[in-house]
């Protein structure tokens, strides 16, 4: 395994870094206290090829690799973590189950729009009554002749009300049998698709999460997504790519708060010194330093093997799950750091540690990350 940064990942870095400073940095607040979800900023991303990063250019997307996918979700959520979730959730889940298993027609047809962020995709897989419990999912597809008439809500959905079009996940068979679900490919406006209530949350405030409500509404059999019944294996391997991406905005978060506590550390002085020469404040330094090396490279094994075509599924839930409790444990330390003036809105880390807490449990809960991990190596 070769981690050096090549030439591309750098450009591709700096790129996303000085967006990040130029068109989100000023209005991280702003969006954060209104909950303004900022669609123009995604079509401005869209232009510079951030959001179709992994679709090849024969789709209208930018042909790079998982490693310049990391570290673009780094550098947006370092300044934002909103914005970061959003980015990473539509070029990982609904343009990526697309990408990966839509056929040639579905390819042409969504991805390009997709790509450029004509259109914003959103993902459906979870219920108000299931969350790691997909197997029981309430929301069907009925096939009648040649539609399907899907009826049911999807909960905590990234983009439920501004997407232009989503990717769900029906039961088509009976509840926890097997193989009983299938995706969808559907566009907003189609007759019986509605979005439902906003959710109101304690961080990622600029990111979009609401309910998609199904009401007997008619699809063509040509916007299904692979085979009937397939559905639940599809998504399994979507959220395999899914958890390099939370696993990338943990890192970005955890970085953010990093940085923001290292400099205000020797900025900021006590007892004519300044604080970072006290060992309660270097030592913290010190572990929040070496926990995100770990997690970093934890990540960077997960994009190695996902590059090269291998499972990704341990290396995935392995970097999903220390990067994502490194990023709540360095805001906290972060916030700890700043003292008083860390615990206001003045200051940048306050934000971070709010929106740390979503990757534990957004793309499968750190408990859930267990039990995967447990599976593969039992296996092995």
């Amino acid at each position: 395994m070769n981690f050096e940064t090549n030439e591309i990942t750098r450009q591709v870095s700096q790129t996303a870094r000085d967006f990040a400073q130029q068109h989100i940095k000023p209005y991280v607040m702003e969006w954060d206290e209104s909950q303004e979800f900022p669609v123009k900023v995604f079509k401005e991303m869209g232009n510079l090829g951030l959001m179709g990063v992994l679709v090849p250019e024969q789709y209208g997307g930018a042909g790079l690799s998982y490693f310049e996918y990391k570290v673009i979700i780094e550098e947006i959520a370092k300044v934002c973590g909103s914005i970061g979730l959003s980015l990473a959730a539509h070029n990982s889940l609904c343009t990526g189950h697309i990408l990966t298993f839509g056929n040639e027609e579905q390819k042409k047809k969504y991805l390009p729009k997709l790509a450029t962020a004509e259109w914003i995709g959103a993902w459906g897989l979870t219920e108000p009554n299931t969350g790691s419990d997909a197997g029981n999912m309430k929301t069907t597809a009925v096939k009648d002749g040649d539609e399907w008439v899907i009826n049911g809500t999807k909960s905590w959905i990234t983009h439920g009300k501004s997407g232009d079009v989503a990717v769900v996940i029906c039961r088509t068979g009976e509840p926890r049998a097997k193989n009983n679900a299938t995706a969808f490919v559907i566009e907003r406006g189609t007759p019986g698709f509605s979005a439902g209530k906003k959710e109101n949350k304690l961080g990622m405030r600029a990111s979009e999460t609401a309910e998609m409500i199904f009401d007997n509404c008619r699809i063509s059999d040509a916007q299904r997504l692979g085979e009937v019944g397939e559905g639940f294996k599809q998504s399994l391997k979507v959220l395999d790519g899914g958890r390099i991406s939370i696993a990338s905005l943990s890192l970005g978060i955890a970085k953010g708060a990093y940085e923001a506590a290292l400099q205000y550390s020797q900025e900021r002085h006590q007892f004519d010194q300044p604080i970072a020469n006290f060992q309660g404040i270097s030592f913290k330094l010190a572990d929040m330093a070496t926990e995100i090396e770990a997690a970093d490279l934890l990540t960077l094994q997960a994009c190695d093997l996902k590059n090269r075509g291998e499972s990704v599924t341990k290396a995935g839930a392995m970097a999903k799950y220390y990067a994502s409790e490194v990023a709540v444990k360095v805001a906290n330390d972060a916030v700890q750091i700043f003292g008083g003036y860390g615990y206001t809105k003045d200051f940048p880390v306050e934000k971070h540690y709010r929106d740390a807490k979503l990757c534990t449990i957004g793309e499968g809960t750190s408990e859930i990350q267990k039990v995967v991990i447990s599976r593969e190596i039992f296996r092995n």
